[in-house]
């Protein structure tokens, strides 16, 4: 037995080091300049849920767009809305924008032939499957195009999120302050990862922040119940969306608010957008540079190689 547990040992790190030699990374190294051929042009899309508050739009949406404009001088940067109501609302006041569709095809018209898309969606939930479904539909029509991923996407970019937050809306532990972030949340499972942020104030020493959304998990009850279990007084709400627009100014600003209060809870409101905070901008920022030298390896490609590994 002492023999079969020493060559367990000997043995292990060699089996480790050949399934992690045989992993292969999802990304792979390809600068898209190095793509291009002569007369070839690149863009950038940046797509957004949209909103109807002008201010607002100023802040977020007009903000990042200009970001990349500066980053990215090579690109060209078009804007793009998802929302139909919003896109409906927005041309009654005589307020025209372009849907992810229309704007890449007044690109293609235009001679783009290679394009990123970023969106500014805080998870890979149902508006960023729709997203991709548009970008299949007009893939064909370009050399290459590269999509993106939302602000919560890598363990690594929610473990900046909760820094950026934690520090952004401080609270006094020792006076019982407490800060709710609420997100739109989703039916789809990507509503895991407000879950998974929940988990990260806390696991970073920030056990007075918590999270809950409108219509996913965790729900008002769910963050109801740990707020009276840290017997919290005052609590300060906070908007986990790109754009603080009408969840902002009513489920948030009225509904949750006046329910707390009823608790018993004293309550105060942070109303800003994720898009307003120049360091979770940053973080869209580095995923368009990401974009710009590493393209997605297919899956169909991954299993490809994989089928001609040796066992």
């Amino acid at each position: 037995m002492r023999r079969i547990s020493q060559f367990l040992v000997i043995l292990l790190p060699f089996l480790c080091a050949r399934l992690c030699a045989q992993e292969l990374p999802s990304f792979v190294d390809s600068p898209l300049a190095q793509a291009m051929g002569e007369g070839d042009k690149a863009a950038l899309l940046m797509v957004h849920f949209g909103t109807t508050f002008d201010d607002t739009r100023a802040r977020t949406i007009d903000a990042v767009n200009e970001k990349a404009r500066t980053t990215f001088p090579q690109l060209e940067v078009r804007e793009c809305y998802t929302s139909r109501i919003i896109l409906r609302r927005l041309d009654k006041k005589g307020v025209h924008k372009l849907t992810p569709i229309e704007a890449m095809m007044q690109l293609r018209a235009e001679g783009y032939t290679h394009l990123i898309v970023q969106s500014t969606n805080v998870i890979d939930g149902m508006e960023m499957e729709s997203l991709h479904r548009d970008v299949e539909r007009m893939e064909s029509f370009f050399k290459e195009v590269r999509v993106g991923k939302p602000l919560l996407y890598s363990v690594d970019d929610a473990l900046k999120v909760v820094d950026i937050l934690a520090e952004r809306h401080p609270a006094n532990a020792k006076k019982h302050e407490h800060v709710l972030f609420i997100g739109h949340g989703t039916e789809t499972p990507a509503t895991a990862l407000y879950s998974e942020l929940d988990y990260m104030f806390r696991d970073n020493g920030h056990d007075n922040c918590h999270v809950g959304t409108i219509e996913g998990y965790p729900t008002f009850d769910t963050a109801l119940r740990k707020l009276k279990l840290a017997k919290a007084k005052k609590v300060t709400l906070v908007p986990l969306m790109f754009v603080a627009g009408d969840h902002a100014a009513n489920d948030i600003s009225k509904e949750w608010k006046e329910q707390l209060e009823k608790e018993g809870f004293k309550v105060e409101l942070h109303i800003e957008g994720l898009g307003e905070v120049p360091e979770i901008q940053d973080i869209y920022i580095d995923h368009i540079g990401f974009l710009l030298n590493h393209r997605l390896r297919p899956v169909m490609e991954k299993k490809n190689i994989y089928s001609h590994q040796k066992d």
